[in-house]
């Protein structure tokens, strides 16, 4: 499969706005060429005008993000978390890049490496980007990928203060509570009440408050919230779901439940 023809199938509403933007200068210099010279439609011109105009015509409906807009929503905000400390360190990008491979195979995770370093050269800008991704994007799936960035942020082994304060911002525009924050970075982090944090629930709950919390984040982190982004991103959504599953069961051998 050529990079132009993935991509083109890759992408439903992330063609517009700033993400549209980014992803077009990233591309500039890459689009393929037919056998005669001629260039393929950039991008998949044609079908990107008219998803742009549906999408943003009718932006009180929430679309069902496509496998692909997940993919380059991925993508741009990881090139923003490796930069938050102002050094691309090779374990970061080593993590990224086997992530994808591990999501999407060797093939698609190189045409999507071509992109980010084309991404990567860019200034980002964050909140205009994470506001069309919290506007167009479910609220599961806009979970998977805070769960990424931590994962990225940790890759080299240390978290830098810069890089929580960027993940923190980003969580911010992307809609994102931060009880729910807490409780993703928690799993990224040992400490004796990390449990808690990941059921969202204070110290000092009940039997009865950790039992619902347990149902209410098992609902919420289930791996079926995000079938429609494909299998490839099932498997970091069942990571979530273990998370939960091993913080109650933690707690139930603390309480003697």
């Amino acid at each position: 499969m050529s990079f132009t023809k993935w991509i083109g199938a890759a992408l439903g509403w992330s063609f517009g706005g700033p993400i549209g933007a980014i992803i077009g200068m990233a591309l500039g210099s890459m689009v393929d060429a037919v056998s005669d010279g001629k260039e393929r439609p950039f991008l998949g011109q044609d079908q990107s005008r008219q998803r742009q105009r549906t999408t943003y015509r009718s932006r009180q409906k929430r679309p069902q993000t496509q496998s692909g807009d997940f993919e380059v929503s991925l993508l741009i905000l990881a090139s923003v978390v490796i930069k938050a400390d102002g050094k691309q360190d090779q374990r970061e990008l080593d993590f990224v890049r086997q992530q994808f491979v591990n999501m999407y195979g060797k093939e698609r995770a190189n045409h999507a490496f071509k992109l980010f370093k084309g991404i990567n050269k860019q200034q980002i800008p964050t909140r205009q980007v994470c506001m069309q991704i919290q506007r167009m994007m479910d609220h599961p799936s806009r979970l998977q990928l805070l769960h990424f960035l931590f994962g990225i942020a940790k890759a080299d082994g240390h978290v830098t203060e810069s890089e929580i304060k960027q993940i923190y911002t980003i969580s911010g525009y992307l809609g994102i509570s931060s009880r729910d924050y807490e409780s993703i970075k928690a799993m990224f982090y040992n400490s004796s009440d990390n449990a808690y944090k990941i059921l969202e629930i204070d110290k000092s709950a009940s039997v009865t408050e950790i039992k619902a919390a347990y149902r209410k984040m098992a609902k919420k982190y289930h791996p079926d919230r995000v079938v429609h982004l494909g299998k490839e991103h099932q498997e970091g959504a069942e990571e979530k779901f273990r998370q939960v599953q091993e913080a109650y069961e933690k707690l139930q051998k603390e309480k003697g439940f």
